[in-house]
Parts: structure tokens; C-alpha cells; sequence
């Protein structure tokens, strides 16, 4: 028994022994982790480098890591909006206390931002600017790079054009400032300013640059930001900034995407079988003339002309340091095939950036080139798109009959004794013959080359020379040729001897020049002693527009002849080429001072000189003034653990616009007529020189903008934003006017008339919802309330001026549905009150007699919605689990209306039976109105006038990052995006979403080319 005892204790000894030992052998590490004013830092991380192992500190900031072995560690204490810390830590079987004391990442303060003629740090911004840099680019099939900041920015709205390849997109700052005058930003490529002239050839200038090249994009937004660029600036500045050679060894970057991309939706329009009730139910006439006319087919017209396609797009770069070189060279293919069948863009881009710093670090050169060339094809895409809504769906795609060879065999309206000249010109074509029987292509080449040099001075560090040299040329060319039997140009011209000629072929060519010398001093001090910053520049700069459009292709100098070769006669003789070219010199200068990071003062002025204009009126002085305080560095909010950064803006400056102004339209011109207006002198007719339109007094639109703004920050930064009011007057608009009989041969003219009125507020938050080491979420939300105003449009105030008529609609001759007029917002629908019945339906051709005088005339027009959305939204949403990462980026409209003129020229029962003895397919509609739109003033009704308030998800991606799995891989990701998710929407077209604004009318959807749903899967691959 004690035996057994003994053996016991003897066990129960060496167990606690072992303990003991086990014990002796492992340690620990104890501390707390504290903030800049030594407050306790609780959720913070602190992990052993290189292993699993950490803790987080409590409610005191402290922590405990127990159970190491002894050796030498590196341990990193971490928490969201400080920087990260570490210390290495010897264990040697005991427990060690190491404590943190972090320091603030003020990252988001301390970013350098990119403003004009140089860069700022965030937290010195006086001004209101957005940033938005690579790691938020939107992803996807993105083919232009405006397309990267789609719904990221309060106040910047950018909508495409088209769903064709390469269209772009209308981008308006703050609603835009002008009517005639154009709202687009000025762009500036590393240190370009673009030319807003569009390139022959060319959908958008802007798709030559490859978006995959860009690393920023600086917003200016208001006048005291964008004074700087003076005339050019009234509707805001967008700086793009490409990426540069970074130091260090070579690294390569692969990345390749495939998308496949469909239609979301068709027009709505009438099924065959819907057609067929519609004719048997309609058709009055005692023959059955039009239910004679329908075939026994049923075609779908719009998946004829429709297709699904499949576009890649390619890159490849390489960035490091040669010797003291860094450098960064790139080349990318995309090749974008469009959803509307012929319609393609193919681009091959290839981009060099060279950095090096001279002369022990005293002269520091940028080098940039940007070079591409885009080969497109286009279609007749409104003429398609609006065949394929109109035509008969109960006719075969391709005709049997011998009396359809003359068209290639497409099936066509012809009259009963087809003749080759019997092809009913109003009737609707064939959209899948238009479209296969035009080629229509072009070639674009662009090369932009830029070179700075910012010299200090060694004599004089703190002042330093720079000077800007640039080139941006670019060249167009291309081709529009119709074969013979295509039914567009059939039989077009008969000859002197009866012969016929058929189709065409025509060529142009352009070419763009836009050269750039600018010269700047800048002197940056910091004066500790009265704890002051100045920072001033002052310089000269010179800009030259030259653009030469060629058409001597053929003899005769015309650029339009037959599919046989043969010249048109009709078509007027032509000079071998046009040459418009505008000079711009300018001065500027500009102060940036800051006290004791708490006060800032901004001022800047510019004075411009443009040869648009004519010498006594071609100067512009544009001046902006901005105050900023943070109050955020005052000492009674130092101590602050909620408010981290809070600074109050107020800003005013002048820009202009001299967008929409001919080279020369201050000089008087004359043109020699063409071969349709002569005049007889005895029996010879004779081409006469005649005047062209000019105003010599013609001078700068102005903008004068008032901004007052609010930055702020909460809990260190986890959420920050902005919130900004302002209001701008633009006056002496340049709008087009009417001018005296007899002036000369042109009826108007574009001059310095009246004045309208811009207010807004803006509203933006981002939030870091979530931020640990393994998990983290972000978001960010914005919102824009924008209103305009025309509060004058004649040289002479007269509140009583009826206004402009703008905003043309196909379906008649003449008639405009819009208007320009003093007291109303740009583009205000103009139209008719519709009368509606018991049945809720539209009574056809009743309106309302708005003025009681028992006669429906102009006098009952009144003034309905705007196209121009009243507020606009955007949310973006990151969210990372450890290798994986989900986003997405959703926009909003509200307030926008839309003219539906699909509606309103084909949901009608004279449309569809028309009186030329033909039958079209139209809306589905004219189920639902039963309109016949036999009145004359139908179209004028505001019952096509629809709400296009829309929430569209713009694009939704998820990626997986495998990381470094090799020595030499620095990065492997892959990635699935889906653009154009959905929208949810009342209106009743295919698309609430229109791209253009200013002179001539908004917001009229007439047969546009959809926006593709796009589904992509892509590759990137980094090799070190």
C-alpha cells in the first residue's frame, strides 16, 4: 500500500515538475497600446510578424500574448486612421512588457492632390476638389476614361453617349454653365490641355487614351480651383495624371480581360402578332388595302440588327529604375465589338514615361508620351435602329421575288411597276440591308508628347523654373461607300442620257495640331518663425489650335461620287482643304499661403487672350479669391476623440467659355455658292460669292461662382466628406440669335446674349465601416441637388422675350418641344396639356384650352418639366475578406423627364397605316393611347412627356488575389465584373438615360443606340 502511495507522489513530483520546466521555457508579452495624447487605443491589433499569433487590447488598451518559446521577435501594433508600429522583442521564458504609442496616419490629409501648375497637400486645399485614384477606379470593359469615376464624385455627372463602341460620354460639372456656349470640362493630360475639337474618324477624342495608363483624376469644381485655367474653366477642370516609372527593380504587369456583352432590352414595339390584331381591327378601307399588305412572316427586326458580342482587351507594362531612370512603358489592344451589328472599335495604344532627376536632384524632367491608333466602324445607327422599329414584322428578312435583286436581295417597299426608280422613298429600309451594305470606317492616329522641367535653382532653392512643352497631333481618315443595288442611294441621279447611278463613295481626312510653350516661376517657403507657408507661381503660356480638313479625294474637288466612279454633279465643288486656327496667350499667377496650418488664403488671376475673337474684345481677365479654415487645428478642438478634421471653405472666382465660336466668325466671310444657287446674267447662270455670318463684338462668356464648403472628419478619420454650396451667374451667354433680313445668307448668328443662374449643394461621406486585419468595408455615398435658371436671352433686358425654340422631334417638319426662355430652366418642355377621358386614356388631338379663348393655338403652350435631373445620386461599396473582394457602384437620377419621341412618331395609328400606302411596325404604345396622330399638333402633346427617374447599378465586380505564390510573382488576381446590373425605372423607352445637354435640346429619346449589359472575366499578373 505505501508502496503504491509512494509511486503516486513520485508522479504527481514529476508532473509538476515538467509544468514547472514547460513553464520555465515560454514567456509572454504584456503592454498597452495608446494614442498620440496617450489615451488608450482599444480594438487595436498587435500580431507576431510572420505568424498567426496576436491579441487585441480591451477597453484600457491593453494585451497579452502568452505561450512564446524564447528568441527574438518583431511585433506590430496596429489600428484604423494610425500608423502602424513595430519593435522587436527579446523572450527569454518570461513575460515582457512593451507598450505602443501610435501616431496618427493623417493619409487622407497629407495626400498630395494635383491642382493647376502644381500639387497641394489635402489638408491645404482652399478650393473644391475631388481626388479619385486608381485603387477606386470603376473595373470592367472600360474603353474610355471618364468612364473610370462614374458615380464617384458629388457634382460630377458622366453619362455615355451611346452604347456604341467608343462613343463616350457627356460629362457635366455642376449642371455646366452655359446653353449654346457647350458645359464640357476642360481636360488636361499630364499637363496638356486638350482640344475640345472633335478628330475626324473618331466617336470621342477621349477613347484614345488608354484608360488602363491613368493613376488620378483631379476635379475642380469651383472658380477659385479652376480660375487658374481662365477662359477654358467655366465648367469645371478634370486633371488626369498617368502612371510614372516607380524605383526599384523591373516589374511587369499582364492583365487581360474577356467580355461578352447583350442587349438588355428592345424598343417596345409591336409583336407580329400584335401587328396582325392591330391591322384586322383598324383597317376600315372596303378593299382591306392594308390587311392585304402583310405578309405571312414574323420578324423580329430589332434581334436582326442586334447581336451578342465578345471584345478583349489587352496590357502589358513594364516600370523600374534604369540606373537613376525610372521609367514606365506600356502598350494595350482592346478590340470592342458593338452590339449593333458592323459597329467595332480596335485600338492599340503604347505609352513611355521617363522621370529621372539631375544634377544632384536639382532638375527633375517628367517626359510623357502617348500614342494610339483606332480603327472603327460605324453604322447609320439612328437610321437602323429606327427602321428596325418601323418596319413590317410580318415580311422575311430577304425577298424571293426578282423584283428584290435591284436591292441584293432584301426584301424592300416597292411600287407595283418596280422600276429601279420605284423604291418608295418615305417607306422604312431594310435595317439589316442598311447595315450590311455601308462600310463605313475609319483610322484615327493620336501621338501626345509632353516634357517638363522644374529646375531649383542652386543658388536659390526655394524658387524654382519650370517650363511645359507639348504636342498633341492627331489624324483622321476614312471611308462611307454604298454598293449599287443598296436600297439607301438606289438609282439616285439620272443622267442627261437616262442613264442611272447608284450608291457612292466618299472619303475625308482630317488633321489636329494643338502645340503648347509654357514658362512659370514657383517659390515654396516655409517661414517657422511666424509659422507661415507661402507658395506663389507666376507665368507665361502660349497654346496654338490648328485643324485642316481635306476633300480634293476626287477630281472636281468633291468628296461624293457614284458606286461606278462616276463624280455627282449635284455635289459642290470644294477647296482642296479649310484651315481654322485659334492662338491663346495667357498670364497667371497665383498665392497659396497658410498660417500655422489653420488659416489659408488662395488667390489667383489669369489673363487670356483668344484670336476667336476679335482684337478689341479678345481679352479676358479671370481672377478667384478663397479662404479656408481649419478649425480642426484650433487649440479648443486639439483634444478632440470624435471631431478629427473639420475646415470651413469659402470661395469666389471668374472663368469663361469661348466653346461653340468659330475661328473666324469675327471677320466678315464669303463662300462661293454651289452649283444650286446661280445667278442668271443674259442665258448663263454664274456662281456668286456670298456673305457668311459674323459678329465682330463677340467676346468671353463669364461665369462668376460663389462656393462655401465644409471638410470634415470623425472618430480619426473613419468617416470623412464634404458638404458644398454654391452658386454661379453666367452672363453674356453665348447663345444663338436671330439676325435682319438681308444681313447676310444665314438667319442667325451665335452673340453675347443674356444671363442665367446655377445653384446647387453637394454632399458627399465615405466611411470605413469595418477595418481589421483580415475584414474590411468601405463606402462611399454622394449626392447632388442642382438647379438652372435663363434669366435673360436678349442684348437688351425684356422679361416679356417669347424665348428659343430648341429640341427638334422627328415625326413632322418643324416642330420643337422644347424652349430657351427667361424665367424658366434650359430645355424646359414647351407643349400641350392633354385631355384624358373617363378611362384614364388620352383623348386623341383634345387639349386644354389653357387661355379660354375657344382656339387651340401657340398661345396655349405651356411650360412643363426639365430634362435636367434634379438630384443625383451616387454609392460605391468596397468590401475585402482576406483574398477576396466585392464591390459595386450605383447611380441615381431624380427629377429628369424625358420626350418620348419613339412613342410619339410610331405608337400611332398613322405611323403604322401609313397614308402612303405602306405599313410600318410602331410602339406598343398606341395599344394603350389609341392615338391616330391625324391632329397637327400632336406631337406637341405632354402626354410623351415621361418621368426618367432611374437607380442603375452601374457595375458589380468580385476578384480573388492569390498573392505571391512564387518568388517571382508579386501578384496574381482574377476577377469577374458584370457592368450596366440593372436599372429601375417608370420610363417606358428603352433607357432613362440621355447624354446630351446644352444648345439645341436634351433629354429627346429618339431611337437610341442601347447601352450593352456587359459580363467580363479578367487576369493580373504581376512578375518582379
Amino acid at each position: 500500500m505505501r508502496k503504491n502511495y509512494f509511486k503516486k507522489y513520485v508522479l504527481l513530483f514529476v508532473l509538476i515538475t515538467m509544468s514547472f520546466m514547460a513553464f520555465a521555457q515560454t514567456g509572454g508579452i504584456t503592454g498597452k497600446v495608446v494614442d498620440e495624447k496617450n489615451q488608450p487605443l482599444p480594438g487595436s491589433s498587435v500580431t507576431i510578424d510572420g505568424t498567426t499569433v496576436g491579441a487585441s487590447t480591451d477597453v484600457n488598451g491593453g494585451f497579452t500574448i502568452t505561450h512564446l518559446k524564447a528568441g527574438t521577435y518583431t511585433v506590430t501594433a496596429k489600428f484604423l486612421g494610425y500608423i502602424a508600429s513595430k519593435k522587436t522583442v527579446t523572450v527569454e521564458g518570461s513575460v515582457v512588457t512593451v507598450n505602443f504609442a501610435l501616431q496618427p496616419d493623417n493619409t487622407s490629409l497629407n495626400e498630395v492632390v494635383v491642382i493647376g501648375y502644381g500639387t497641394v497637400k489635402s489638408k491645404d486645399i482652399t478650393g473644391s476638389v475631388a481626388t479619385v485614384t486608381a485603387k477606386d477606379f470603376d473595373g470592367g470593359a472600360i474603353t474610355t476614361p471618364e468612364q473610370l469615376i462614374q458615380g464617384k464624385v458629388a457634382g460630377v455627372s458622366i453619362t455615355s453617349n451611346s452604347g456604341a463602341p467608343g462613343a463616350g460620354s457627356t460629362i457635366t460639372i455642376r449642371g455646366g454653365a452655359s446653353i449654346n456656349g457647350g458645359n464640357d470640362p476642360l481636360i488636361v493630360i499630364d499637363g496638356v490641355p486638350l482640344a475640345p475639337d472633335g478628330i475626324a474618324g473618331a466617336a470621342n477624342p477621349l477613347d484614345m487614351i488608354n484608360p488602363n495608363d491613368i493613376e488620378s483624376f483631379s476635379i475642380l469644381k469651383d472658380a477659385s480651383a479652376a480660375a487658374i485655367y481662365g477662359n477654358r474653366a467655366s465648367n469645371g477642370v478634370i486633371i488626369i495624371t498617368t502612371k510614372k516609372g516607380q524605383s526599384g527593380k523591373p516589374v511587369i504587369n499582364f492583365s487581360t480581360q474577356v467580355s461578352d456583352a447583350t442587349l438588355p432590352k428592345e424598343a417596345p414595339v409591336l409583336t407580329a402578332q400584335q401587328f396582325r390584331d392591330y391591322i384586322n381591327s383598324h383597317d376600315t378601307t372596303t378593299a382591306g388595302i392594308y390587311r392585304n399588305l402583310m405578309g405571312t412572316a414574323s420578324t423580329d427586326w430589332q434581334k436582326q440588327i442586334y447581336q451578342k458580342s465578345i471584345s478583349t482587351d489587352d496590357n502589358l507594362s513594364i516600370s523600374g529604375t534604369t540606373g537613376k531612370l525610372p521609367y514606365r512603358v506600356s502598350v494595350g489592344y482592346t478590340d470592342n465589338q458593338g452590339i449593333l451589328k458592323t459597329t467595332s472599335l480596335n485600338r492599340y495604344t503604347a505609352s513611355v514615361n521617363l522621370s529621372p532627376t539631375l544634377f544632384t536632384d536639382h532638375l527633375k524632367v517628367n517626359f510623357n508620351f502617348k500614342g494610339a491608333q483606332v480603327k472603327q466602324r460605324f453604322a447609320n445607327e439612328g437610321g437602323v435602329i429606327s427602321d428596325a422599329v418601323d418596319f413590317n414584322p410580318t415580311v422575311p428578312v430577304y425577298g424571293s421575288g426578282s423584283q428584290y435583286a435591284p436591292y441584293g436581295g432584301y426584301w424592300q417597299w416597292t411600287d407595283a411597276n418596280n422600276t429601279p426608280s420605284g423604291l418608295k422613298s418615305l417607306a422604312p429600309l431594310n435595317p439589316l440591308g442598311v447595315l450590311e451594305q455601308n462600310d463605313n470606317e475609319s483610322t484615327v492616329y493620336r501621338a501626345i508628347a509632353s516634357l517638363a522641367l522644374d529646375y531649383k535653382l542652386h543658388f536659390f532653392p526655394d524658387l524654382h523654373a519650370n517650363v511645359n512643352l507639348s504636342y498633341d497631333g492627331s489624324r483622321g481618315s476614312g471611308f462611307d461607300n454604298i454598293p449599287a443595288n443598296a436600297a439607301t442611294n438606289i438609282d439616285s441621279y439620272k443622267d442627261a442620257s437616262g442613264n442611272y447611278h447608284s450608291g457612292s463613295e466618299s472619303k475625308y481626312k482630317s488633321v489636329l495640331e494643338n502645340k503648347l510653350f509654357e514658362g512659370f516661376l514657383s517659390y515654396n517657403k516655409n517661414v517657422k518663425s511666424i509659422k507661415s507657408t507661402f507658395n506663389l507661381i507666376a507665368g507665361y503660356s502660349i497654346q496654338d489650335f490648328k485643324s485642316t480638313s481635306y476633300s480634293n479625294f476626287y477630281a472636281g474637288n468633291t468628296n461624293t461620287k457614284f458606286a461606278d466612279g462616276t463624280i455627282d454633279p449635284r455635289s459642290a465643288a470644294t477647296y482642296p482643304f479649310y484651315i481654322n486656327e485659334n492662338i491663346m496667350t495667357s498670364f497667371y499667377g497665383r498665392l497659396i499661403y497658410n498660417y500655422d496650418e489653420k488659416y489659408y488664403l488662395t488667390a489667383s488671376v489669369r489673363d487670356d487672350n483668344s484670336t476667336k475673337f476679335a482684337p478689341s474684345s479678345r481679352t479676358g481677365i479671370f481672377p478667384s479669391v478663397a479662404l479656408a479654415w481649419r478649425i480642426s487645428n484650433e487649440d479648443f478642438l486639439k483634444g478632440s476623440n470624435v471631431l478629427s478634421n473639420l475646415k470651413l471653405r469659402l470661395e469666389y472666382g471668374i472663368t469663361g467659355n469661348q466653346e461653340g465660336v468659330g475661328d473666324y466668325d469675327y471677320l466678315a466671310q464669303y463662300s462661293l455658292s454651289n452649283s444650286t444657287a446661280q445667278y442668271p446674267f443674259g442665258g448663263t447662270y454664274y456662281q456668286m460669292y456670298r456673305p457668311g455670318a459674323y459678329f465682330p463684338g463677340r467676346t468671353w462668356e463669364t461665369t462668376a461662382s460663389t462656393n462655401i464648403g465644409l471638410d470634415y472628419g470623425f472618430l480619426r478619420d473613419r468617416i470623412t466628406g464634404t458638404i458644398d454650396y454654391y452658386y454661379n451667374k453666367t452672363k453674356n451667354l453665348l447663345e444663338v440669335i436671330s439676325q435682319s433680313a438681308g444681313t447676310n445668307f444665314s438667319n442667325v448668328i451665335t452673340g453675347n446674349v443674356g444671363n442665367m443662374e446655377n445653384d446647387g449643394l453637394e454632399l458627399g461621406i465615405t466611411g470605413k465601416i469595418i477595418a481589421q486585419k483580415d475584414i474590411s468595408w468601405s463606402a462611399n455615398f454622394n449626392v447632388s441637388f442642382n438647379h438652372n435658371k435663363i434669366t435673360n436671352l436678349t442684348a437688351i433686358p425684356n422679361p416679356n422675350y417669347p424665348g428659343q425654340a430648341v429640341g427638334g422631334v422627328s415625326g413632322g417638319t418643324g416642330n420643337n418641344v422644347e424652349i430657351d426662355q427667361p424665367g424658366y430652366a434650359r430645355n424646359t418642355f414647351f407643349v400641350y396639356q392633354q385631355v384624358y377621358g373617363s378611362n384614364g386614356k388620352p383623348l386623341d388631338g383634345v387639349f386644354v384650352d389653357r387661355n379660354h379663348d375657344g382656339v387651340i393655338n401657340n398661345q396655349d403652350l405651356y411650360h412643363d418639366h426639365s430634362p435636367d435631373p434634379k438630384q443625383i445620386y451616387g454609392l460605391s461599396s468596397d468590401f475585402n475578406y482576406r483574398k477576396w473582394n466585392l464591390g459595386f457602384v450605383a447611380r441615381a437620377n431624380v427629377g429628369n423627364y424625358i420626350y418620348n419621341n419613339v412613342a410619339s412618331a410610331t405608337g400611332i395609328q398613322r405611323n403604322i397605316m401609313n397614308p402612303l400606302g405602306i405599313l410600318n411596325n410602331g410602339s406598343n404604345d398606341v395599344l394603350n393611347s389609341g392615338l391616330t396622330g391625324n391632329g397637327s399638333n400632336d406631337l406637341l402633346s405632354d402626354y410623351y412627356i415621361q418621368n426618367a427617374s432611374f437607380l442603375r447599378m452601374d457595375n458589380m465586380h468580385l476578384g480573388y488575389n492569390f498573392g505571391s505564390f512564387a518568388s517571382w510573382v508579386s501578384a496574381f488576381k482574377v476577377s469577374f465584373n458584370v457592368q450596366n446590373v440593372f436599372i429601375i425605372t417608370d420610363y417606358k423607352g428603352v433607357d432613362p438615360e440621355l447624354g446630351y445637354v446644352g444648345a439645341g435640346g436634351g433629354g429627346i429619346d429618339n431611337n437610341f443606340y442601347p447601352r450593352p449589359r456587359t459580363y467580363s472575366i479578367g487576369l493580373n499578373l504581376s512578375v518582379r
